[in-house]
């Protein structure tokens, strides 16, 4: 009998669990245990049209515990606080340190054992990186489906102004210059113009994209490349095409230093320092690892020898430094398996990148403004299902079973950008790219052009739509959910 031990509940974590119960089987056997500080699951990629007020909470969120007990799963609503991948002095086999949030156990602390562990326990979400920044200072976010709830409330309050007649500045974009998730922000500052045009007010509005990215288009993948007929679009120009249909205004390659009431201050690449006026303002925040510890069996801190300084995992990839022109595919963890540790994996957000995939810029004032990688929704479910079957593998044909490969640097990833929600009004960018992290030996533009593509229109927000349906039946465990591609 083996024990499976799941932290996090997000996209990577959730897929994870699911196939690992179904490839398991439910006879009861082996287990599986998720771990997760939250009770509900959240379609993320939705929380920027609860953002402008176009879904409600319940539209995005679920409760896990139902799916989980129908599927055999065992729940634990709790943080993860320490890992004991060695064992303790009582106990061999590996363990972590669990605090309840919930299922009337708060505060309550437990040590689960497990045989195999998996931390797919996402993001922190540090506004505290910037003063000022979020939803306890002067900025409303969408990282959250109850952050979108209070920007759409936000939003609102501001249309109703410019219905006023009372001209409005609007701010979207990254909060500090490590940031990730552009592609939320850019979903989010369209979305925003759509509701503006909607409303009858978009000519009173200047809305403003402040990013940390250099170029329109970067995304935090260093750009793409798109062929049609024989012709080469870089996604700078496909990009700022919209920006200037929409008359979007962007400021690029910018660190958010502070935000004050109804001022952000900022610097650029160049090494200036500006200040912007706003009426209303949503910035993310840069990612860290949730903080968790690690010790030997003895007692010994691990911390530094298992996690990044960002706080998140070290797998099997090429951590030494080295400079944007000696990065290869090669340095991408193909296994997410931590050296050392044979049944500890991290997937998702969890695990450490060993470098940016865009080219690392900083200022002449020794400030990074360079976006850090993206690991979205496609790649991390695509993660979870990977270590899943290692896993199975593993437990049912013995530990020298080979892991399975899933590299950010041979996968494909599809990404649909909303740009305005309505059946007929709406419209995304939808954009493919093989692979995620660019090859420059294998492709003279980075990518197989073949399967980089990138179109904008009425059909993509179709499919977004689709999507979001397609995956929360799937989220759900539902009839068919396995069929349904990560």
């Amino acid at each position: 009998m083996a024990d499976v031990v799941v932290l996090g509940a997000g996209i990577a974590g959730h897929t994870a669990a699911l196939h690992l119960r179904r490839l398991l089987g439910k006879k009861g056997e082996h287990t599986v245990t998720v771990v997760s500080p939250n009770s509900h699951w959240n379609w993320i990629p939705s929380n920027i049209w609860v953002g402008v007020g176009r879904m409600d909470r319940s539209d995005v969120v679920f409760p896990l515990e139902p799916v989980y007990r129908k599927k055999g799963i065992v729940f634990r609503q709790a943080k993860a606080v320490a890992l004991w991948p060695e064992g303790d002095d009582t106990d061999a086999r590996g363990a972590v340190d669990i605090v309840y949030t919930g299922q009337g156990r708060d505060g309550e602390q437990e040590r689960l054992r497990y045989d195999y562990l998996v931390n797919a326990t996402g993001p922190r979400l540090r506004f505290e990186a910037t003063e000022g920044l979020g939803p306890d200072g002067h900025t409303v976010s969408v990282c959250t489906a109850d952050h979108a709830i209070d920007a759409a409330r936000a939003l609102a309050e501001t249309i109703e102004r410019l219905k006023a007649g009372q001209p409005q500045t609007l701010v979207v974009g990254t909060g500090h210059g490590t940031c990730t998730c552009e592609g939320a922000a850019f979903e989010y500052v369209f979305n925003v113009d759509h509701e503006l045009r909607s409303a009858g007010v978009r000519d009173l509005a200047r809305l403003i994209y402040l990013s940390n990215e250099a170029r329109l288009g970067d995304f935090g993948v260093d750009g793409m490349t798109f062929e049609d007929q024989g012709f080469q679009t870089s996604s700078e120009t496909w990009t700022a095409s919209l920006f200037r249909e929409r008359g979007v205004e962007a400021i690029l390659g910018a660190h958010v230093s502070r935000v004050e009431e109804g001022l952000v201050h900022y610097e650029t690449l160049d090494g200036s320092s500006h200040r912007l006026g706003f009426d209303f303002a949503m910035l993310l925040p840069p990612f860290g690892g949730v903080g968790l510890a690690a010790y030997d069996a003895s007692g010994n801190d691990l911390t530094a020898d298992l996690f990044a300084p960002s706080g998140f995992m070290k797998v099997d990839a090429n951590y030494t430094p080295s400079s944007y022109e000696e990065w290869g595919p090669e340095d991408w963890p193909e296994t997410y398996q931590v050296p050392g540790y044979p049944r500890v994996f991290a997937v998702g957000i969890a695990f450490a990148p060993p470098h940016p995939i865009s080219r690392p810029r900083t200022s002449p004032n020794g400030t990074v403004i360079s976006p850090a990688p993206p690991r979205t929704g496609m790649p991390s479910g695509v993660m979870g299902k990977t270590v899943a079957r290692t896993i199975v593998d593993r437990i049912t044909q013995g530990e020298d079973a080979p892991a399975h490969r899933a590299s950010m640097a041979h996968m494909a990833a599809a990404c649909v950008a909303s740009a305005g929600t309505g059946l007929r009004t709406g419209s995304a960018a939808s954009m493919t790219m093989m692979p995620v992290v660019p090859d420059y030996r294998r492709y003279p533009t980075g990518r197989d052009l073949a399967h980089t593509k990138g179109e904008i229109g009425l059909s993509g927000h179709w499919v977004k739509l689709t999507l979001h349906h397609l995956f929360l039946h799937k989220a759900k465990a539902r009839l068919g959910w396995q069929f349904i591609p990560e």
